[in-house]
C-alpha cells in the first residue's frame, strides 16, 4: 500500500481520480488552490486507487495522506 500526500496545504478544488482507477507514476490526481495558485498533486507511484481520502471543498496540511494505492 503507497500513499500519496498533499505537498502544501491548501483547500481541494478538483480531485482527478475515484477508487478503481489505474494511476501512473508522475499523473495529476489532485488539484489544491493555495493563496489563489491551483497547484496539481502527482503521484510518485503507480498503481490502483483504493482509497481517495478528501473531497471537493477539504482543507487539507501538508503532509496529510490523500489518497492510497495498492
Amino acid at each position: 500500500m503507497k500513499e500519496v500526500t498533499a505537498s502544501m496545504a491548501g483547500t481541494v478544488i478538483n480531485v482527478l481520480v475515484a477508487a478503481g482507477d489505474q494511476v501512473a507514476a508522475g499523473q495529476d490526481v489532485i488539484v489544491l488552490e493555495s493563496m489563489k495558485m491551483e497547484v496539481p498533486i502527482v503521484s510518485e507511484h503507480e498503481g490502483s486507487v483504493s482509497q481517495v481520502k478528501v473531497n471537493v471543498g477539504d482543507f487539507v496540511n501538508e503532509g496529510d495522506v490523500i489518497l492510497v494505492l495498492e
